[in-house]
Formats: structure tokens, C-alpha cells, sequence
């Protein structure tokens, strides 16, 4: 079987061998000095000033909502726009930090909502904040998106987990907003098992992600924020290493998950050019199926996508296909969760959402099959060849 993954981690001999190395003389297993190498290594890849490793991916969403919920950025009952392609836990702390989560539709050729689209739903009622996905390593006029959000007051943030490494007008994607979330579970390009990342170059947003990360204490600042706080609160050393300044969680991952990453993050960027290369691949072959709507990338400089995301014209066609790569042995999943206005979740907590009619079309007539950094040349060509054939 062709699978979405074929192992948990890019170099599996090398990364057991640094884990057995440092549990057999480490001494503290929780967040330290590992995470915090890291965090350095991941931010300067990303071209970002500060990385914050959490526990997963789905703690640095609910991490970065209530880091700007505490610092007034959003507040409870704000209206935040939400691509309808997506993951459940991009809008599950909306819903869960009493915010509302406005569904915003996709384009198809590229499976991300464009500017255009967030201006005509903020012009129809006003929107406080945007939290964009970046689908499938894909996005629609992210730069444009970008500006529309700065000139409008609107607070943007980006999901970066499925693009690591793309690139458009010479940023990597996840550095167009204020912040971005990044999972490295193992699915992903990059695999701790469990993790993920917020990212940013906002000294203030910095700061309290690393409270929010951890209790809501002050532990993780530097000495000068620390004593500030001391004394804006009246807080004497005795019980310094005890005081919560604001709401928070214990999202911290452990130093196993350090080993692990900055073991794995040496191959960033072999891990990225085989995703870029293999889905060219794949691009090439599906445009040569009559049944398969292209995807735009032309404005793209790479794409580093998770996994090969393909349309079909019509739902009949959709179906024949799944079953053409169910019969060859390989593996297929909805692409992403779907329309997730339709998510059993969605429709109890927001009962009255915006139609996405694009979103709906994606959901009934597409699949993803795997584009990782393990297939082997036979297994791209064998790919290829069911792309290419109606």
C-alpha cells in the first residue's frame, strides 16, 4: 500500500538513537533546555523571531486565541472569520473562547479563501479577526489578504500546519499574519509525535504565549518582564514562583519531544524539496485527466504541501476515482474535514452559518493521496499513472 504516512519520523534509525541516547543520561524529563534549542532552530527556519513549541498543534490554535483574547487584540463575542476548509480544532477555540466563527468559502483551484472574499463578508457585517488555513500548502492572494487586514483593523493570524516550506511573493507561508500555528504530529512534514508551534515577530504576543503556554506564570520571561510584573502586582519573591497573571493552560511539551525535533529539523530542507518535486509530479499527471479541475499555482515559488489534493468535475467521477485507488492499494482521505460547516460540532454550537458552496463541492467531489518525503520513485510514477487517467 502507497500510504499518506510511512513513518514516524524522516530519519527513523538516526532519531531512536539520539532518544536512547539522551533518556539513558537526562535527568529531567519535562520542558527545558532541548525544547528550547528547538524552538531557536525552528524560528530561524521559519524566518520568524520567536517560536513557542506546545503540546500539539491543536493546543498553539486554543494557545494563540487566548493569548489575544488576554491582550484585548479579540474580545469575547467577536466576530472572527474562519476558512470553511479546515480542521476542527481551527474553530473549535473560537467557538469554545466565546468568540463567533464566521465561515468564510474557499475557491476551488486553490482551496483557500481569497481577499475577495473576506472584503465582501467583512463589508456585510463587520469582522474583528481572520484565521486563515493554508490549505494543502496552497493559498489564493495571501499577500492582498495580508494589507486588506492591516487597513481594516482586522486581527489575521494564519494555520500554517499543511504548508511548511511553501512560499508566495517571497515569504514562506505562516509569516503574513500577526501569528501562525504549525502541528509537527506525525503526519506532518515534521514529526516530534506529538507538538506544534505558534510563530511570531511580535514582542508582546511573544510574551504572553509563553505565559499562556504554561499556567499563566511568568517562569519563561526574562528576568526584566518578570521583575515588571513583580511590581505592577506587588509580588514579593516568596511567592513569585507561584502567581498567575492570566488565563492560561499547561500546553508544554517535554524534552523528548525537543530531542526529537531538533533531530528532525535538520532535514527541513530535504524534507520540503521532496514534497516541491513530487507534487510538480503529480500536478503534471493530473492535468492530463479531463476529469480532475487543475489546481492554480502559478502563483506559488514552491509548494510544500502535506498531501496531493484532487478535485473532480462532478460527484460520479469523484466516486470512480476513489475506487480506482482503493483497487490499486492506495490511500485516500477526505480533504482535510471537509466542508466544516456541515461538522455534526459546527451545526450544534453555530447553527446559522453562511452557505460555501465551494467548500460543499470540495467535500463531495475530492480526495487527497499522500505526497510525503519517503515515497520512493516507483511509487510516484505508479501515482502518476492513475492521475494521468480519466
Amino acid at each position: 500500500m502507497i500510504k499518506l504516512v510511512k513513518q514516524t519520523f524522516f530519519s527513523e534509525s538516526e532519531v531512536k538513537e539520539k532518544l536512547i541516547e539522551f533518556i539513558k543520561g537526562a535527568e529531567i524529563f519535562s520542558m527545558g533546555s532541548q525544547c528550547a534549542a528547538y524552538e531557536k532552530k525552528f524560528a530561524a527556519k521559519q524566518e520568524r523571531t520567536h517560536a513557542v513549541f506546545v503540546s500539539s498543534g491543536s493546543m498553539a490554535n486554543l494557545v494563540l486565541v487566548q493569548a489575544l483574547l488576554n491582550l484585548g487584540r479579540l474580545k469575547k463575542g467577536d466576530r472572527v472569520g474562519v476558512s470553511s476548509l479546515t480542521w476542527a480544532t481551527n474553530v473549535m477555540p473560537l467557538i469554545q473562547l466565546g468568540l463567533q466563527p464566521v465561515l468564510l468559502d474557499c475557491d476551488i483551484q486553490n482551496l483557500n479563501v481569497s481577499s475577495e472574499t473576506l472584503k465582501r463578508a467583512h463589508e456585510l457585517q463587520p469582522l474583528q479577526g481572520f484565521f486563515l488555513t493554508n490549505v494543502l500548502g496552497l493559498c489564493a492572494d495571501i499577500e492582498n489578504i495580508a494589507v486588506y487586514c492591516r487597513a481594516q483593523g482586522i486581527v489575521f493570524f494564519e494555520d500554517n500546519c499543511e504548508s511548511l516550506g511553501t512560499r508566495a511573493n517571497g515569504k514562506l507561508l505562516g509569516n503574513f499574519g500577526v501569528a501562525s500555528t504549525f502541528s509537527t504530529f506525525v503526519a506532518h512534514h515534521l514529526s516530534t509525535i506529538e507538538g506544534g508551534f505558534v510563530c511570531t515577530d511580535d514582542d508582546e504576543l511573544y510574551e504572553m504565549l509563553l505565559m499562556v503556554r504554561a499556567h499563566g506564570w511568568d517562569r519563561n520571561l526574562s528576568p526584566e518582564r518578570k521583575a515588571a510584573l513583580h511590581a505592577a502586582h506587588a509580588i514579593d519573591d516568596f511567592y513569585a514562583l507561584y502567581s498567575f497573571y492570566d488565563l492560561a493552560y499547561n500546553a508544554r511539551p517535554t524534552e523528548l519531544q525537543g530531542v526529537i525535533g531538533c533531530a528532525e529539523i535538520e532535514h527541513w530542507d530535504a524534507i520540503v524539496a521532496a514534497r516541491a518535486a513530487q507534487f510538480k509530479k503529480f500536478q503534471t499527471a493530473a492535468a492530463q485527466n479531463s476529469a480532475i479541475i487543475p489546481l492554480a499555482v502559478d502563483h506559488l515559488e514552491l509548494v510544500s504541501n502535506f498531501a496531493m489534493p484532487l478535485i473532480f468535475k462532478t460527484h460520479e467521477l469523484c466516486e470512480a476515482h476513489k475506487a480506482k485507488f482503493k483497487q490499486a492499494d492506495v490511500e485516500i482521505r477526505p480533504i482535510i474535514a471537509g466542508n466544516i460547516g456541515v461538522q455534526p460540532f459546527f451545526k450544534k454550537y453555530v447553527p446559522e452559518s453562511a452557505s460555501c458552496p465551494n467548500a460543499e463541492i470540495i467535500h463531495t467531489n475530492g480526495f487527497y493521496c499522500a505526497n510525503n518525503a519517503h515515497l520512493t520513485e516507483s511509487e510516484v510514477d505508479f501515482v502518476c499513472e492513475l492521475l494521468r487517467v480519466a
